[in-house]
């Protein structure tokens, strides 16, 4: 029964992502949302309370469940900084391309919401994985595998505004890279390994300790 219950708020989220994608917060409606996740208004302000609380539900599982990769990452003391890092770009770029529809929802709602509260909100659960990206820099730094004063802020606005450059101005970025970046075969075969050893290349020869 746990499990029905789980697959269907899934489903609804899903949809939802799609949705608020497509027409932003004030365009879409949960009227519009239910009828798309073929479910009733009751099982959706069951589970969510109101489009508020979906909108905020559907940032809150994307964000959590990378945040918890990052964290296994980041407790393996078998690691050095070098590989946690290395390991924690695979992994954003395998999934910042894979759903470039939720990119693109993040960008479009931080950037140009109206809803200061709800902002706000979103703004506070995406820097839970900021300050992921921000521990196992420091402890780099702390250990002396990064140089001492590496600018740890722009390191990680570095690698976030290359996804935001790609998804979310396509037509110039295809122009740029010479193929369609819409193009799922080019995201797959060549964009994601492209950017993996463009990121780590880039990080370490910055990050690397001065002698």
């Amino acid at each position: 029964m746990e499990k029905e219950k789980t697959d269907k708020k899934d489903h609804i989220l899903d949809v939802a992502e799609k949705v608020f994608s497509e027409l932003g917060y004030d365009g879409a409606s949960t009227r519009l949302i239910s009828g798309e996740a073929n479910v009733n208004m009751a099982m959706l302000n069951y589970y969510f309370g109101s489009k508020e609380g979906l909108f905020i539900a559907v940032f809150e599982r994307k964000i959590n469940l990378f945040r918890t990769l990052l964290q296994n990452i980041n407790e393996d003391e078998s690691l050095s900084s070098w590989n946690k890092l290395e390991l924690y770009i695979d992994k954003y770029v395998d999934r910042v391309v894979a759903n470039s529809c939720f990119q693109k929802l993040v960008n479009r709602e931080v950037s140009l919401s109206r809803h200061a509260e709800i902002n706000e909100k979103i703004t506070d659960i995406l820097m839970t994985n900021v300050l992921e990206f921000k521990k196992v820099m420091q402890e780099g730094v702390d250990n002396g595998s990064f140089f001492e004063g590496a600018d740890i802020g722009l390191c990680i606005a570095t690698i976030f505004g290359t996804k935001n450059y790609i998804i979310n101005t396509p037509q110039v970025a295809s122009r740029m890279l010479g193929k369609d970046v819409l193009d799922e075969n080019f995201l797959e075969s060549e964009l994601k390994p492209r950017m993996k050893i463009y990121m780590k290349k880039l990080l370490k020869s910055y990050l690397a300790t001065e002698k």
